[in-house]
């Protein structure tokens, strides 16, 4: 035998020795593989009842907020309405107090003057 009849039987050796390893690398990586799927698969089943109720609960949660905005829109309605009566109050009132003070005034000074008349007169008949 030659040298290059040994390293080729070396190197055929190594070669298979490689193969054999690459095989039963190859075997683990496909069991990891196959393990990993199986989780996969289990998160999905778990996963799916969750997702249905996280839609679920969003669904309520819209809802909710339709139900708030309406409400907000019926205070709203209803704050303006008594915002507005409250208004025609106050100008009633305005209105009826500036057309009751220049007659009542007027009277109240009449009343004065006769009283200051009366005072004045007394005053004179008690000199």
């Amino acid at each position: 035998m030659t040298l290059i009849d040994v390293l080729t039987a070396v190197v055929l050796i190594l070669i298979s020795v490689l193969v054999i390893f690459l095989i039963f690398y190859l075997g683990k990586i496909t069991r990891s593989i196959q393990e990993l799927q199986k989780d996969i698969g289990k998160l999905t089943d778990r996963l799916e009842p969750l997702l249905s109720s996280f839609s679920e609960l969003a669904e309520k949660f819209s809802d909710i907020g339709d139900v708030a905005k309406r409400q907000l829109e019926t205070t709203k309605s209803m704050v303006f309405s008594v915002k507005e009566r409250v208004e025609k109050i106050l100008e009633s009132e305005q209105k009826i107090r500036t057309g009751i003070e220049g007659p009542v005034m007027g009277v109240i000074n009449q009343f004065k003057a006769i009283s200051n008349g009366v005072n004045t007169f007394l005053s004179y008949l008690k000199k």
